[in-house]
């Protein structure tokens, strides 16, 4: 008998659908790369401003051919399925589905970021709380085996700079979308305890210092065009940099999306997951006011 776990994906405006689907059944999957004890079986699709209906098409014709059934109506996406992963790009729709899933009971992965706003998360956390729904939300950079090592060897880092890409969103903010892969690796390290950040804009990107009550510092390095990931981790005495393999994240995190299902226990507590959402708004907040912002 069949023990995998039924998937519902809510969303198909981001690669996270097709990268999540193929390590778990596409059948020319690299060994490496294949995850065990899922099958994704239902797929919401609808519009954001985030992909084109044609780009859609290309997605659906993929899943489709790895067996999954893409609908447009939510009650036949999550029909008979065991557990839901939202994966839409655009945030701003995050709490819009969540409240919509949170119905059903089941467990949540809900891909990054958490949401749109702060307030917006903190919503999403509390109604999780009020219905009793098990939630991991993470960018699939936290679990980067490079940034691990490197946290291994200086277990208690004093100043962390971490580069990564910022993308250009078509709509909202685009240090929450996609500056959240590079906040999430420094909040991984750093832990809990940033009090500000400020941000300069350049011609580049964009450049936040993120501020800790007891005297540590970290940088963010956000570059337009440039999606590679990296950063150096150091303490008072000594240093280590390293560069992410962005290939092996996926399959990374998927494993640990399949081990919350099973067990129910989130590897990010929501408070760090309500941190990383803090220092992006923050971030987000001081690149257009030009000051020091609080979280």
């Amino acid at each position: 008998m069949n023990s995998d776990l039924k998937v519902s994906i809510i969303g198909l405006d981001t690669s996270h659908t097709i990268e999540f689907t193929k390590r778990l059944q596409a059948p020319d999957c690299p060994a490496d790369q294949h995850v065990s004890g899922m099958r994704v079986v239902n797929c919401l699709r609808f519009p954001t401003p985030f992909q084109s209906e044609a780009g859609m098409d290309k997605r659906q014709n993929q899943l489709e051919s790895w067996g999954v059934k893409v609908v447009t109506d939510f009650d036949e996406a999550v029909a008979g399925c065991d557990v839901i992963m939202i994966e839409i790009n655009d945030p701003a729709y995050h709490l819009e589905y969540f409240k919509k899933c949170a119905q059903l009971g089941k467990s949540i992965f809900l891909d990054k970021p958490l949401a749109d706003t702060t307030e917006n998360g903190a919503v999403i956390c509390k109604l999780a709380e009020e219905k009793g729904i098990k939630l991991f939300s993470s960018s699939p950079l936290r679990f980067s085996a490079e940034l691990a090592k490197a946290s291994e060897t200086i277990p208690n880092t004093q100043f962390a700079s971490i580069y990564g890409a910022i993308g250009d969103a078509p709509a909202g903010s685009s240090i929450v979308w996609y500056g959240v892969h590079a906040f999430e690796m420094l909040q991984a390290v750093m832990g809990r305890g940033a009090t500000g950040v400020f941000v300069r804009n350049d011609a580049a990107g964009a450049i936040a210092i993120v501020e800790y009550g007891d005297g540590r510092r970290g940088v963010v390095e956000l570059t337009t065009e440039m999606y590679f990931y990296g950063g150096c981790l150091r303490d008072a005495e000594k240093g280590v940099t390293f560069e992410v393999d962005f290939g092996a994240v996926y399959t990374s995190e998927l494993k640990e999306i399949v081990e919350f299902f099973k067990s129910g226990k989130s590897p990010v507590g929501i408070a760090d997951t309500m941190e990383v959402m803090a220092l992006l708004c923050a971030a987000d907040r001081s690149s257009k006011s030009g000051r020091l912002e609080t979280l």
